[in-house]
């Protein structure tokens, strides 16, 4: 999906628009001469001029959207229009492309769209606003963390294919190691394959069950017309497993990471009782690396046992710091807001490096109510780092579905609200990863 089918070459060179890009029903993607793609933010529409975008990010994916219609802006008329056919092929159908970008890049605007009536979700990515500008494509996007990380040009499939089997020479009956492959073959999951390439963060999937029902869950989707985007793990890795896997990452990379917590798998505080004793196990054979926990906070005791036993650093996945539309999104299961404010009160209390998985989308997470929930929270709370994700999610279903749980006012963009955060606390790291322990911004704790 991510050639470009040129069809009308000849461009006003007046023109401080992106220019706007369609699909065919063949999946043929082409611009628009005289249309201005759009960005969307909840109900606010708006033609995107050069200053809010840049190069679609290296790695990047292009989607047609089915059942949908595209909303775009005609330079000439200055109005915005839901165009269904190609304006200079009638009979041509046209639908909207939407970009799911690279990691360490915030969406600042959706892709833009009116749904049919039987539209069903879209699938679990994040759907960014994109165009065409300068002979390339271009998206709605602010870049937060530089790393190289999950950059696909250092993740070629033979020197994966390579590692895997040096690890199966070295760990042949580990099941981790094993599910691991699959991860970075089936699913072409950046962090197995870091761990194959004895690179940056290696995951630990452990838990097979969760106490949250999350609406845009990665790895299970119960009664839902969507399918999750990976298989769940189907065991629950053994101590020797997990501290396998831990110490042949730490032996051969520098400022290691390992991280329990990862898309296929569940709540990994409910498999505390494989991952307390794996933390105290390595710590007892190295001090090497940095143990981090990808979680729900939902059970602060546990999480307490975890900190003692040697946890380097948490993440919390939230998508709003507001109760009702937190509740709203998670669907907590026996646990409730106020537990996982208190998890991150005592890694706080504990030193800890704390940083929130912060599940955005623009036209919610840029809203008065949510940016006073989140400074709110920063002040209570002084967590050492924000992780800008964006969430995978169906952008328009997700604001229906966070209806209910009260109005939030106009949006006053993403790129405002990232200068406005880190106007008020500048000492607060935004990023995507999870940082090693010589990384640690804890001078704000």
């Amino acid at each position: 999906m991510n050639k470009l089918k040129k069809r009308n070459p000849h461009k006003d060179k007046k023109e401080q628009f992106a220019t706007a890009v369609v699909a065919n029903s063949a999946g043929e993607i082409f611009d628009l001469d005289g249309y201005a793609a759009i960005g969307m933010a909840g109900s606010q529409l708006v033609p995107l001029k050069y200053s809010d975008i840049i190069k679609l990010p290296y790695g990047s994916e292009l989607m047609m959207l089915p059942d949908r219609i595209p909303l775009l802006y005609n330079i000439a008329s200055r109005k915005i229009e839901k165009l269904e056919f190609n304006p200079f092929g009638p009979n041509e159908k046209v639908f909207p492309v939407a970009a799911f970008n690279s990691p360490g890049f915030v969406i600042t605007y959706n892709c833009a769209y009116q749904e049919n009536k039987d539209a069903g979700l879209l699938p679990l990515f994040s759907y960014g606003a994109v165009g065409w500008h300068k002979d390339g494509f271009c998206s709605a996007v602010h870049q937060v963390d530089q790393e190289k990380r999950q950059d696909l040009r250092f993740m070629k499939k033979e020197d994966v294919v390579s590692g895997i089997g040096r690890m199966r020479k070295k760990m042949p009956d580990n099941r981790l190691r094993g599910h691991l492959e699959k991860c970075a073959l089936t699913y072409s999951c950046p962090a197995a394959k870091n761990f194959f390439l004895s690179r940056f963060e290696a995951p630990l999937p452990t838990s097979q069950t969760c106490n949250a029902n999350c609406l845009g869950c990665l790895s299970l989707q119960k009664d839902s017309p969507i399918s999750c985007s990976q298989d769940r793990i189907s065991f629950t890795p053994s101590v020797r497993e997990i501290v396998e896997i831990t110490l042949a990452h730490f032996a051969k990379v520098e400022q290691a990471v390992v991280s329990f917590g990862q898309g296929c798998e569940g709540e990994p505080l409910l498999a505390a009782k494989v991952i307390e004793p794996a933390i105290r196990q390595i710590r007892a054979q190295t001090s090497k690396g940095t143990i981090n926990l990808n979680t729900n906070g939902s059970l602060p005791n546990v999480l307490d046992q975890l900190l003692v036993a040697g946890l380097d650093s948490i993440r919390i996945s939230i998508n709003s710091l507001s109760p009702d539309c937190y509740h709203t999104y998670f669907r907590p299961g026996g646990y409730e807001f106020k537990d996982v404010m208190k998890s991150i009160q005592l890694a706080l209390e504990k030193k800890k490096h704390v940083a929130l998985n912060y599940l955005n989308c623009p036209g919610f997470t840029d809203t008065p109510g949510e940016i006073t929930a989140l400074i709110r929270f920063l002040h209570e709370y002084p967590s050492n780092m924000i992780q800008w994700r964006n969430l995978n999610y169906d952008p328009v279903s997700y604001l229906k579905a966070m209806e209910p749980a009260g109005p939030n006012g106009k949006p006053a963009g993403m790129l405002n609200l990232l200068n406005l955060i880190k106007k008020t606390f500048p000492k607060i790291k935004f990023g995507y990863f999870n940082p090693p322990c010589e990384k640690f911004n804890n001078d704000i704790l």
